[in-house]
């Protein structure tokens, strides 16, 4: 009994040096600054932090978990927004709101974490530091924390910033793939011949064969795109912004043949386990290309690829695949929107 008293006596010593020492030496709250800079435009940065579907895209603390569930609120852009999020498996949950914008310049959020009445008050600007790089500042200032709870603050500015530095990495692809894709768009000239270089591309896809009848390679163009995709961004959990435009490599000249082998997948940035055998990975070699633009029914793709290969026969060029890429997702009963690449060589 004398040995319970004397631990009783010091564990209530031991809890009252703790909570005198958290009170007089340890902050309720905690405020900090974090500043980062990235190779991209000011209002190309600021539509990935003002629209939290964008936002959590990139943001590590939602993509690093497998298990979060998240909702999101109208208007879903700048101020007025809002997210709840559950994530059951690692038992946390809270809410997100955009509480102020002020254009390319300033965002101001409100986390409410694990059932906290006090949020973590968040507020962001935005300074170009050039036409092509962006400022980025957190000003942090967290909820007041009872004495029992304040150790938490020893860690809340590192781990803060440990999710920064993990976001900025995922910012820096996202836009990287946004950027490139609204350049593809605007240097396009449709029914031009022009040459290409083009560097080497991993792609996930699909082997097919089918009959080169009317209508019914498009549908099945269409139907393996779906599969493709669909296995890309449920199966592997692969955002829009994680991958580049899909493409079709099949020979040059099979448009003549009665059955058409073709193998349709998407780019991405490097090798992943992949469980289903239905699915494999084709490098691309970099290649010189002829290249033509092409919008219309995806049977008048038949000219344009004419085109290509009698340029290469005049130039006295050998040349091996085709490459259909989609600038626009192929879909059923409507015009495509291509890429057509012809490698060629001496």
């Amino acid at each position: 009994m004398r040995i319970f008293k004397y631990l009783t006596v010091l564990i209530v010593l031991l809890g009252g040096a703790y909570a005198a020492s958290m009170y007089y030496f340890v902050d309720e709250s905690k405020n900090f600054t974090v500043e980062k800079e990235i190779d991209y435009p000011v209002d190309k940065v600021f539509a990935q932090f003002n629209n939290l579907q964008n936002f959590t895209r990139w943001n590590n603390f939602f993509t690093s978990s497998q298990s979060m569930d998240i909702d999101y609120y109208t208007p879903y852009e700048g101020q007025g927004s809002a997210i709840s999020y559950v994530d059951k498996q690692n038992d946390t949950d809270g809410e997100m709101f955009i509480r102020y914008e002020n254009l390319n310049k300033t965002l101001k959020y409100q986390l409410f974490e694990d059932e906290n009445e006090n949020p973590t008050l968040v507020d962001v600007k935005f300074k170009p530091v050039s036409a092509e790089k962006t400022k980025i500042t957190w000003y942090v200032h967290t909820p007041k924390l009872s004495v029992w709870r304040r150790v938490e603050n020893f860690w809340t500015e590192d781990r803060f910033a440990e999710n920064i530095n993990k976001s900025m990495v995922n910012l820096k692809n996202s836009l990287g793939n946004k950027v490139e894709k609204d350049n593809q768009m605007a240097a396009i000239k449709y029914d031009s011949l022009m040459v290409e270089n083009e560097e080497d591309k991993l792609l996930l896809g699909i082997n097919v064969s089918t009959a080169n009848k009317k209508d019914a390679l498009y549908k099945n163009i269409v139907m393996n795109y779906n599969k493709v995709y669909n296995f890309v961004s449920m199966d592997l959990g692969k955002k829009d912004d994680e991958f580049g435009y899909p493409v079709l490599m099949t020979d040059a000249d099979n448009y003549k043949d009665k059955e058409v082998s073709y193998f349709l997948g998407i780019p991405l940035s490097k090798k992943i386990g992949v469980s289903d055998n239905n699915f494999n990975f084709r490098s691309v070699n970099p290649s010189q290309n002829y290249v033509i633009y092409y919008k219309g029914s995806y049977e008048g793709r038949i000219k344009a690829i004419q085109q290509l290969i009698q340029k290469a026969k005049k130039d006295e060029m050998r040349f091996g695949d085709i490459r259909q890429t989609f600038i626009e997702r192929p879909m059923e009963g409507q015009d495509v929107n291509l890429k057509l690449s012809l490698s060629v060589y001496k």
